[in-house]
């Protein structure tokens, strides 16, 4: 698989895209010091142009213009990641959930909370799966692979704060 990569200034920081050469879909979208972002690699090619819609939709996201991205999506993870991270689409923009909550969402047992924790730190789309929306049960702004800081400038951008 060729992957595609670009960078997109924003008020977060310089963001990494990649996608998949083949399909278009999008592979991941990281910020500077994200815990396990990929680095760019001599394999990826670099193509602004395959990027346009994600970055005009980041765009209208970041002035407040638009609630709900519509991107191919293709994120590498197993099964139970996968259907983590598809549970984080149902929380609405402006809204926020538990981690308890992604878990019954999901049909898991609570004690499963610390396994839906790991998979929304391992989110490898930031901003488009939001998992920045998932805070503790006691309301707290807890873990985000980006940084809290980041976690609560997307939350104050969506009144969520």
């Amino acid at each position: 698989m060729t992957t595609l990569w670009t960078s997109l200034d924003s008020p977060l920081g310089p963001l990494l895209l990649t996608a998949d050469a083949r399909t278009g879909a999008l592979t991941s979208l990281t910020v500077p010091d994200q815990r396990n972002a990929p680095a760019v690699e001599e394999t990826w090619r670099h193509d602004q142009a395959a990027f346009r819609a994600a970055a005009e939709q980041l765009s209208a996201y970041f002035a407040g213009d638009l609630k709900e991205f519509h991107l191919p999506l293709q994120p590498e993870g197993t099964e139970f990641r996968r259907r983590v991270w598809s549970a984080l689409d149902t929380v609405p923009y402006g809204a926020t959930t538990t981690y308890g909550a992604v878990a019954a969402l999901i049909g898991a047992p609570r004690a499963a909370v610390r396994a839906v924790g790991g998979a929304i730190g391992a989110n490898p789309l930031l901003i488009l799966r939001p998992c920045h929306r998932v805070i503790g049960a006691n309301g707290t702004l807890t873990g985000y692979a980006g940084g809290l800081e980041r976690k609560t400038a997307l939350l104050t951008l969506e009144r969520a704060l």
